[in-house]
């Protein structure tokens, strides 16, 4: 949808654009146009647009067709509130550690207005005013899905924001080097709503879809995790690349990502052919790229080598699994549309 609701945690930062200092007013006035800036950026619109990505595809092969264009707007606007919900919730409560890792201080809630350092002047956004604009998207989202879609997509919808908010951000992800891998979970609620949505109902093949994504998350994840781990270090965050060797997180993403291929192949009796050839060469790719980071990574075997010589590799990593996924849901809105090429592949 990330996702109907939910968002893929911290995968992509919702930062204020670099370079955007220059536009912002003097220390202690805040313009509407910099709160409304600073407001967008707090619902991370680029994690936004990937979760979508999975979300219409998602509804294309529940409807085996073209669902009505209503209900893929209402859909997606309510995908992408709850999104937004979820993730400005996120910020929220982390904004201590946004301020200590280099990625995430230049957040709203983090950056003071001026473009100062963080305790220097007053923030785009006070925490008050996020908490509130984040319930306030996740009640906008509940009743758009609830009245317009149904409350089933609804409530998946809900049940995201509540996973990533309560599970993930609070209770696992300063706790366990296991956070991703279970507050992963969030992210793969999207395509969930997207069939309930158009069926009223959640199919196997729905659950099947959430398991690609679950075992996406973690090679996606730890790939950026492994660039910065001294980031997540001095925030205290025990994310899988501070508390293991780069050999043990990069033979994890190698398992991972085994798994995440299989998933995709079990799509293939009821998404068809087409869509079972596309899986199977960019499952071919994605593991080759996941083989070559193993590699790097065992070049290097002192302990602050790997991290230096893995380093572009695992952002390499990173960027090619946003593109896998596209591709493969890209995959299977075509395979949808391209039914007489297929007879009989798409019956229920």
């Amino acid at each position: 949808m990330t996702q109907a609701a939910s968002a893929l945690p911290d995968a992509v930062a919702g930062d204020i654009p670099a370079g955007s200092d220059s536009r912002l007013p003097s220390p202690g006035r805040r313009s509407p146009a910099l709160i409304a800036r600073a407001l967008f950026a707090l619902t991370k619109p680029r994690i936004i647009e990937l979760l979508l990505v999975t979300t219409l595809p998602t509804m294309m092969l529940a409807e085996r067709g073209l669902p009505s264009l209503r209900l893929i707007v209402i859909t997606l606007v309510g995908g992408a509130l709850a999104a937004g919900s979820a993730n400005t919730l996120n910020c929220y409560i982390d904004r201590d550690i946004d301020a200590v890792m280099a990625r995430t201080r230049r957040r709203p809630l983090v950056a003071a207005v001026g473009g100062h350092s963080a305790g220097s002047g007053q923030t785009a956004i006070k925490p008050a005013e996020a908490l509130a604009f984040g319930i306030v998207l996740g009640a906008a989202a509940t009743l758009l899905l609830g009245l317009q879609a149904n409350w089933l997509a609804a409530a998946l919808a809900d049940a995201a924001i509540l996973f990533y908010v309560f599970v993930y951000t609070i209770g696992l992800k300063r706790r366990t080097a296991s956070n991703i891998v279970i507050g992963g979970a969030a992210g793969c609620f999207p395509v969930l709503v997207g069939w309930a949505a158009v069926t009223g109902s959640v199919s196997w093949w729905a659950i099947v879809l959430f398991a690609v994504i679950f075992f996406w998350t973690p090679p996606h994840f730890w790939a950026l995790a492994i660039k910065f781990r001294d980031d997540y270090a001095a925030a205290s965050v025990p994310m899988l690349p501070v508390v293991a060797s780069p050999a043990a997180v990069a033979t994890k993403i190698l398992r991972y990502s085994y798994v995440m291929v299989a998933a995709t192949l079990v799509l293939i009796p009821y998404a068809g052919w087409i869509y079972g050839g596309s899986a199977a060469v960019l499952g071919g790719w994605f593991l080759r790229e996941a083989h070559q980071l193993r590699a790097r990574i065992a070049e290097a075997p002192t302990d602050t080598g790997p991290r230096a010589g893995a380093g572009s590799a695992s952002m390499r990593l990173f960027h090619l699994s946003i593109a896998y996924l596209t591709l493969l849901f890209a995959a299977v809105a075509v395979t949808v549309l391209l039914p007489r090429l297929q007879p009989g592949q798409l019956s229920a």
